[in-house]
């Protein structure tokens, strides 16, 4: 019986940080717009919109307020960036500050690449270069006797 007393007490205090005190439902939409744009410092693979981490829902309520106030998106962002810098948004923009974020898997992609070709290349190589000098004369006599026969047919 207290078990259930107290969950009842606690579920009202779950939905507490739930609230959503918009006047119309392109409000919200708004609201959940910017959530969406922003990432949460804590979870980092999280929009704030996606994440109970007290810092979003300090950021949440950051973007209630700001909206309230009638900033405008590009102002509430700007804020949060000036405030968290440009990694606080999802979609950050390409500037020198930022080239590591965008063309950095690009440039690792491209080494690991260039990496692979290079090993494979000196493998190939290596498998050659290892035959002593009968093995070579074996060899070059088996490719001209090889040559010698498919030029006969």
């Amino acid at each position: 019986m207290r078990r259930l007393i107290l969950i009842l007490l606690l579920v009202p205090m779950l939905a507490w940080g739930v609230v959503d005190d918009f006047n119309t439902p392109e409000e919200q939409a708004r609201y959940r717009a910017l959530g969406e744009q922003l990432r949460c410092l804590v979870c980092q693979g999280q929009s704030i919109a996606d994440s109970n981490a007290d810092l979003a829902q300090d950021l949440k309520r950051e973007v209630r307020r700001m909206m309230r106030e009638g900033r405008s998106d590009a102002e509430i962002l700007d804020y949060m960036v000036a405030r968290y810098g440009d990694f606080v948004l999802f979609k950050p923009p390409v500037k020198a500050t930022t080239y590591a974020l965008w063309y950095g898997p690009f440039v690792l992609l491209l080494l690991g690449l260039l990496s692979w070709f290079l090993v494979a290349r000196k493998r190939r190589a290596d498998q050659h270069a290892h035959l002593t000098a009968d093995e070579q004369a074996r060899l070059d006599q088996l490719l001209k006797k090889q040559a010698g026969s498919q030029g006969d047919t």
